[in-house]
């Protein structure tokens, strides 16, 4: 099971937008997808229904689904939300990557 943290700030914007979207009775999927400057990037998408394998979270009343091949990469990040003036949206930490582009949206481990 993957073991990734998200704050109460970022499953209060995520429960927002998802109740606004055609998926507003599913989950947040949070993947890894190749591309990107670094390598590979994050992908926070609304998905209506998990797949059979997908790990399950849930923060704050917020379902989280996570594929097994992304999970390796998500393990111990942290996914905050900031809506500061100059620096608003979802924010990743992930302590394994060894390289990150200065947008903070790809990475490399």
């Amino acid at each position: 099971m993957v073991q990734l943290e998200l704050t109460p700030a970022a499953a209060r914007k995520a429960l927002k937008l998802l109740a606004a979207s055609e998926h507003a009775d599913g989950a947040l999927r949070v993947a890894v997808r190749n591309g990107g400057c670094s390598g590979m990037r994050y992908e926070l998408l609304f998905d209506r229904e998990g797949r059979p394998d997908d790990d399950q979270l849930e923060f704050d009343g917020l379902r989280v689904v996570v594929d097994p091949e992304s999970a390796r990469y998500l393990d111990g990040i942290r996914i905050d939300y900031s809506d500061a003036l100059n620096d608003a949206g979802f924010k990743i930490e992930n302590p394994k990557a060894q390289e990150t582009c200065g947008c903070g949206e790809s990475f490399s481990l």
